[in-house]
């Protein structure tokens, strides 16, 4: 027998690989996508009982490929052109090569197409998400259901919608041309850092994080750096992940409760995490100008060196953020960049930057706002505003973990009065 992670581990590393092939060779992304799907059932039904074959790619093609062409031979409507394809091309390109031949074309481009083409332009956000989890990440439809906390047919519904919109758009599966590359690129590097934050802090539901969405983003961001090792943001992106996954066991405390960064116990932390996050981001600035994915992943490394919250480099940080903020403004660095500054100019500098914020839709009701605001409020010593600001953002969240949390911070300055 084999063990099932080994057996989940092998089937998300060749499932991108074989859908690119198959979509290369026989286009209908849909239809190549539904018979991966049925082949990586198969897989994890027979392989932990019969063992990993000695080709699992070569094994998963064959299987894909046969049920493409089941469905192909059943619908009575594509006998004509089943017939036109066999007087074209001889009969071996409708089947695998075999397990020792070489791909027509090379895996790592496959899967790097795949990605672009999951984050196509035509697609919105969650869309993106989820189509990127399935097709490339490997993760069948009541997985990412389950991950989102929506029915398994919601889901179902949107990764069909996501495909038929794929193919009105007339996508092709080739490489996004050179003009459009770096903001198609940008675009995949969005939807993983959203995988990973949905994961990390999870939106809603009673619990705090979702371990399958943090680390399947950690896993697919190591795919893109594998491919594109020189890219300086998928570096920075790769680096951000790790260094702020690393906090994970300490996050939590006993009762499941979240713990802030500076109540956190440092001891808990992941150091082999923390010591390839900061490797790589040190690396990738020293030969690519800094973009936001390195800036944020150089904060969070000055987090992570700081033996202690009291140790922390604030000045460093609030620096890296004011850089961050002009070349990529957003309310979200400015809400953190208001913390930085309230360390070391002092609350009333922080509240003041957040004031900026109260005007801007994207912020303005939003809890994180809210809360960041109360924290301000209650170091510069107005304990009645604070708790009312906590209050605030205790119902604006629709994580439990968070409302918990914040509803204490209420409670407790209740009791200073």
């Amino acid at each position: 027998m084999t063990d099932d992670r080994t057996v989940e581990d092998l089937l998300r590393t060749f499932a991108p690989q074989v859908l690119g092939l198959l979509v290369r060779r026989h286009g209908q992304f849909d239809r190549c996508e539904d018979a991966v799907q049925e082949a990586l059932l198969a897989a994890a039904t027979q392989w932990p009982e019969q063992g990993v074959p000695d080709s699992p790619r070569a094994w998963l093609l064959t299987v894909a490929t046969r049920r493409l062409t089941d469905e192909w031979r059943s619908e009575s409507a594509r006998r004509d052109r089943e017939v036109a394809v066999a007087l074209r091309e001889p009969a071996y390109v409708q089947v695998a090569p075999p397990a020792d031949a070489e791909p027509a074309v090379a895996d790592a481009d496959d899967t790097l197409t795949l990605l672009f083409l999951c984050c196509h332009p035509a697609l919105a956000g969650s869309a993106q998400v989820a189509l990127t989890l399935r097709a490339v990440g490997g993760l069948s439809t009541a997985q990412i259901a389950r991950a989102h906390l929506v029915p398994e047919a919601t889901m179902s519904q949107r990764i069909r919608r996501a495909k038929q919109r794929i193919e009105a758009a007339g996508a092709r599966f080739d490489m996004p041309a050179p003009g459009e590359r770096e903001e198609r690129l940008r675009t995949v590097l969005r939807v993983l850092y959203l995988i990973f934050n949905e994961g990390y802090t999870a939106s809603s539901g009673p619990d705090l994080r979702r371990a399958d969405l943090t680390r399947e983003a950690i896993r697919l961001t190591r795919v893109l750096h594998g491919l594109l090792p020189d890219d300086g943001e998928v570096a920075g992106l790769l680096a951000l992940m790790l260094l702020t996954d690393a906090h994970r066991a300490a996050r939590v405390g006993a009762d499941g409760e979240l713990v802030p960064l500076a109540e956190q116990d440092r001891t808990r932390w992941d150091t082999a995490e923390i010591a390839e996050g900061v490797a790589l981001i040190t690396e990738a600035l020293t030969w690519t100008p800094p973009g936001p994915y390195q800036l944020q992943a150089a904060i969070a490394a000055v987090h992570a060196e700081a033996p202690t919250a009291a140790q922390t480099d604030w000045r460093q940080i609030a620096a890296l953020y004011r850089l961050l903020a002009r070349i990529a403004p957003n309310p979200m660095v400015t809400l953190n960049q208001a913390v930085a500054v309230a360390m070391v100019d002092g609350p009333r500098d922080g509240l003041a930057l957040l004031a900026s914020l109260d005007a801007d839709e994207r912020t303005a009701g939003h809890h994180r706002l809210a809360a960041v605001r109360a924290h301000l409020l209650e170091l510069a010593g107005e304990p009645d505003a604070a708790r009312a600001a906590y209050l605030a953002a205790a119902r604006g969240t629709t994580s439990r973990p968070e409302q918990r949390y914040l509803e204490r911070r209420a409670a407790r300055l209740a009791g200073q009065r």
